[in-house]
């Protein structure tokens, strides 16, 4: 394996990244302010069910959030807690990128979209409200993005750029002939990882604005990228396979195979809690593999088409959430590969119109679908391909290749 860079080289010791948390900044807050995915992504790293008790005794909005939290789980299970007692609807509205939008990220009650055009523009989850707008310098065309509490990190195919979320313009630019054809990127402070079309990924760290590694992940290019706590990178390729890279010891740990051939992986997302790594790919399989023993658990066949997005709420080890070109959204078990939900838009149901902060909004209801259906028999129009998906604690937000986004809302019938 190539392995550039002190680190990759001499084996030393890595800092352990920062996981999307980032100092607080304006005025001060309380836990009554905090969000549900802010309170679910705290919540998470806990592993003491006492505290978990006891948090849910001392504050009245930690104690709704987990009521809340339990009935989600077993509604996506399927498990009739009570009878007809949530309502899903898909509020629809125009995001006005110059370009289509194609990838969606959400974190802590924010949705920031792009790619297509120069633009990224961050949206309020919870009101669709427009709330900023970020340019990219030199013309440089998107591939790329993510987000935390105070930064925005996007790739251009030879550039890393940075803002801060409270200022349109960038503060940062990587310098030019770092890497080349850059395809997709993945960070965690303070280290920003970047997949080639030669199959490479640089390591790039933030505040030295230097590259500190190169690893030779595959002889195709790196589709997309996930990175784990432990210092690991995971790439897929279009060769239909994923490599693990330890970033402490710059050695290549393995190669994950499909049982499939021939398929591309066109996405990637771990769970840290449970060591599994997922994976959608262009022969519509999701994929399932144990990070510990580097053995498949499950390959299910979902779609007869690309899966273009795979993602689950962090610290979640029940559900996962997949969409592609068929267009319909599917939550799955994450330890099966069992399909719980099949989700499309009811077109045998009126749609209301609303306004909200000055932007239009379109509310859908939304049905359910036997995993097994004919899903051609289904208009396009109310499944268009589902190019990009990011999942919070009652919500799941989705891109369509078009100028709007949809944002999913599963709320108890009695809100």
């Amino acid at each position: 394996m190539e392995a550039s860079g002190s680190r990759g080289r001499s084996g030393s010791a890595v800092p352990k990244r920062r996981r999307g948390v980032g100092a607080a900044t304006g005025s001060e807050s309380t836990a009554q302010s905090l969000n549900d995915d802010t309170l679910r992504s705290v919540f998470s790293r806990l592993d003491n069910h006492f505290d978990l008790a006891r948090c849910s005794a001392v504050c009245g909005s930690c104690s709704i959030f987990f009521g809340v939290g339990k009935r989600l789980i077993l509604m996506v299970k399927g498990v009739p807690f009570s009878p007809g007692s949530w309502v899903i609807l898909v509020e629809l509205f125009a995001t006005h990128h110059r370009r289509r939008a194609t990838l969606c990220r959400m974190k802590g009650g924010s949705i920031l979209t792009g790619v297509g055009d120069k633009i990224l523009r961050l949206w309020s989850a919870e009101s669709c409200k427009f709330m900023n707008e970020y340019n990219v310098p030199n013309s440089k065309t998107l591939v790329d993005f993510d987000f935390d509490e105070n930064k925005i990190v996007g790739l251009t195919s030879s550039q890393i750029c940075i803002w801060r979320r409270s200022e349109p313009r960038s503060i940062f630019q990587s310098g030019g002939a770092s890497f080349n054809h850059g395809l997709c990127m993945s960070y965690a402070d303070p280290e920003v990882v970047i997949g080639c079309e030669d199959g490479r990924a640089f390591v790039y760290d933030m505040y030295s604005r230097s590259c500190s590694s190169i690893y030779r992940l595959h002889s195709s290019p790196v589709t997309c990228l996930a990175l784990t706590d432990d210092q690991l990178i995971v790439g897929g390729s279009t060769f239909g396979t994923v490599a693990i890279a330890d970033q402490t010891s710059g050695q290549k740990l393995g190669v994950l195979k499909s049982a499939y051939a021939p398929l591309a992986i066109r996405s990637l997302s771990f769970c840290t809690n449970s060591h599994m790594i997922f994976a959608g790919s262009s022969a519509g399989y999701a994929h399932c593999w144990d990070l510990r023993t580097l053995r498949p658990l499950w390959e299910k066949r979902v779609s007869p088409n690309v899966i273009y997005s795979t993602c689950h709420l962090p610290g979640d080890t029940a559900t996962l959430v997949v969409g592609g070109i068929d267009g319909v959204l599917r939550v799955m078990c994450q330890r099966t590969g069992e399909t719980i939900r099949c989700l499309v838009v009811d077109a045998d149901r009126p749609a209301e119109a609303a306004s909200r902060s000055r932007q239009q909004i379109e509310k859908k209801p939304v049905r359910r679908i036997d995993p097994d259906a004919q899903v051609d028999s289904i208009p396009r129009r109310l499944r268009p391909q589902i190019t990009s998906l990011s999942v919070g604690m009652k919500k799941i937000v989705t891109t369509h290749g078009e100028n709007y986004i949809r944002v999913w809302k599963f709320r108890p019938k009695s809100s």
